[in-house]
């Protein structure tokens, strides 16, 4: 039985995509897309930077991590300085409101000049000899001039724009609200240039009660299915079935204990009675059913077809509960007709310890083989109440916090979930190359981020009360720790040849290792009661 293995494995697995990353930046560091077209590329253009992209291009990108020291030093000696307007939007969005005096838009169009003569060879001009500006304006184009002189007021300012919230920006959340074409219209050398910028910033957690997360109460709630005897129980009996040998039934019908071979099929009921639709999802041929083994039956079926001999045909209706797993068929009326093509009943051995070490190498009595499996259930038990409980205990804290989650980091930690799903998926199904690129593309993830909107926000929500429980309790983890798991983590990746970025994978690492922390304290000064259903 590798029960135990299995487990831990899913617990890890859990563990490791619980809490998301908030990597902050400042905004100098960070790149700023726009939603707007941008620069339409020319020969002549001046700036050969990710800015002056094909027309085409949906997304721009302008780079912000240049000027910021020259343009501190220059107010600093007296220059004129930008003016900000800053204005708190929701989903924690800063939003900047910028006014650029003309002195800072006359010395970006004289840099831009600058750059251009230095650039190109304009005919019957010498290298390091002076153009005259109307001459180069015209050689150039006046278009292409102005419009890399925004794009040179746009790198220089926006780092002052955004100073104040250079210690709580997300990383490549800076985006310029303004469209291009309406800089371009109201672009003038003589007058005040204006544009609006926003970035997401880190969120403030607000804890609804004055305790915040001080005299905690949990109620850990523990399925009745993790019960170490229980489950010792099923598994020597599942070992002793397995010894077994099938006989076929020739004078009786279904009874439970056998086993049996089944076509089904389905078809919805109409409300007034009538025949319905055809219920793929419901149906099968030569469906195995092991009438001792049927936890994911529809209520009703099993006990339907009690006393059908091999060659009958049964049918009857079912109504699917609300709680059904597969959501398609959730409250649907049914009417199934079954038809019994085999029957087998089980011809066990007697159970005594002769058998012990067919049921478990190396036993030699059935109660060491009991016991053995005992040990092994109540890992299992242990790993499960453990999950259980940091579980409980999560969800208690998304409930005491309110966050006004930001765009980025929701992206961010979906994406995040969605990229630990895909390597559990390859991990257990082996997927091919074609299968996980079209599980990667950007509809695959757009779609994962839709459906999982609310599961995605409470984990945020539950990172973020653990990263305030963490400081503000001063908590720490040994940097012995952080290597070995930052190690294995980059290993499990190549494992499975993906793609990883170091620095990130160290960021999860260590919201992983807080986490664990965290929960550890809490169990230590809350109070839980545990309960079974």
């Amino acid at each position: 039985m590798e029960l135990a293995t299995a487990t831990a494995t899913a617990a890890a697995a859990i563990a490791s995509t619980s809490r998301p990353h908030s990597r902050i930046s400042s905004p100098r560091a960070v790149s700023v897309s726009w939603s707007n077209p941008s620069l339409a590329s020319s020969s002549r253009s001046l700036s050969t930077s990710p800015a002056s992209c094909p027309a085409s291009t949906s997304r721009r990108w302008l780079p912000v991590a240049s000027a910021a020291v020259e343009l501190r030093e220059a107010a600093a000696g007296g220059g004129d300085s930008v003016r900000v307007t800053e204005t708190p939007q929701p989903g924690s969005i800063v939003k900047f409101s910028v006014e650029v005096p003309t002195s800072i838009i006359q010395e970006c169009y004289q840099l831009t000049l600058q750059e251009y003569a230095k650039r190109f060879k304009v005919p019957g001009f010498r290298p390091g000899k002076i153009i005259p500006e109307n001459i180069l304006i015209n050689y150039v184009g006046p278009n292409h001039v102005q419009d890399a002189t925004i794009e040179a007021i746009l790198k220089h300012t926006l780092p002052q724009a955004l100073s104040s919230v250079e210690d709580r920006a997300l990383e490549d959340s800076v985006r310029i609200l303004t469209q291009f074409d309406d800089m371009r219209s109201s672009f003038t050398l003589d007058d005040v240039f204006r544009y609006d910028v926003a970035v997401d910033v880190a969120p403030e957690v607000r804890w609804l009660s004055e305790d915040k997360y001080k005299n905690l109460k949990v109620v850990v709630e523990i399925d009745e299915a993790v019960d170490a005897e229980k489950a010792t129980e099923k598994e020597l009996q599942r070992r002793h079935k397995a010894l077994g040998l099938l006989r076929i039934v020739a004078d009786r019908g279904l009874q439970i204990g056998d086993l049996v071979v089944l076509d089904i099929f389905a078809e919805s009921i109409n409300s007034d009675g009538s025949k319905g639709e055809k219920l793929s999802s419901a149906e099968s041929t030569g469906f195995h059913l092991d009438t001792e083994q049927n936890n994911n039956l529809v209520p009703g079926f099993l006990g339907s077809l009690i006393g059908i001999r091999p060659g009958e045909t049964r049918s009857f209706p079912i109504q699917f509960p609300e709680s059904f797993e597969q959501e398609s068929l959730r409250g649907v009326r049914a009417q199934f007709t079954v038809v019994c093509k085999e029957l087998f009943y089980r011809e066990l051995p007697e159970m005594d310890d002769s058998l012990a070490g067919k049921l478990l190498p190396g036993c030699n009595t059935i109660a060491e083989v009991q016991e053995r499996i005992l040990e092994r259930c109540k890992e299992v038990e242990k790993t499960a109440i453990e999950q259980a409980t940091d579980n409980a205990i999560l969800d208690q804290l998304g409930k005491l916090v309110e966050v006004d989650v930001p765009r980025a980091l929701f992206q961010e930690q979906g994406q995040q979930l969605y990229g630990a799903k895909l390597l559990q998926l390859q991990a257990e199904r082996k997927l091919d190359k074609d299968q996980l690129a079209s599980l990667s593309s950007q509809r695959s993830v757009q779609a994962y981020l839709e459906d999982e909107k609310e599961n995605i926000a409470r984990i945020i929500k539950q990172m973020l009360a653990v990263g305030d429980i963490f400081k503000s309790e001063n908590l720490q983890y040994s940097t012995e720790l952080l290597i070995k798991e930052v190690e294995n983590s980059v290993a499990e990746f190549k494992q499975y040849n993906q793609d990883y970025d170091e620095d990130n994978i160290k960021q999860q690492v260590q919201d992983v290792l807080e986490a664990a922390k965290v929960l550890e304290w809490l169990k230590e000064n809350c109070t839980i009661e545990y309960v079974r259903r």
